[in-house]
């Protein structure tokens, strides 16, 4: 089983938050699931942490860290994934979301997100 983190969740779960549902983290740790952060969810991270919008643990450059230690794989952006997007309909204008829904599809992953908006495009959703 495939899935995908969504910005959120990746965030809460390295961070221990409590704002992780129970289904979402059983769902991580899973050892039969292959887990997933797409590239653009980092990207995300790095542009609110430069604007003063998101703290996050340690530097930019520990989250690759975090994904080691938690047997996470960076899932790229590719040309497919672009065009997918581009296919969506707007009911997500959020463009990190809209690339991580893409990315979903495109690889036949889950989402792990907390995101109602999620529930408009044709993935499953776990939280």
């Amino acid at each position: 089983m495939k899935q995908l983190l969504d910005t959120h969740s990746f965030l809460w779960f390295v961070s221990g938050k409590q704002e992780l549902s129970e289904k979402a983290k059983s769902q991580i740790l899973n050892p039969y699931a292959q887990n997933f952060v797409s590239i653009a969810s980092i990207w995300e991270i790095a542009i609110k942490v430069k604007l003063g919008k998101l703290q996050i643990n340690g530097s930019i450059s520990s989250i690759i860290d975090d994904l080691t230690e938690n047997n996470f794989e960076l899932l790229p952006i590719n040309f497919a994934h672009i065009v997918k997007n581009y296919e969506l309909e707007f009911y997500h204008r959020a463009p990190f979301d809209r690339i991580i829904i893409a990315q979903a599809i495109i690889e036949e992953m889950s989402i792990i997100s907390k995101d109602s908006n999620f529930k408009y495009y044709n993935v499953t959703q776990i939280w």
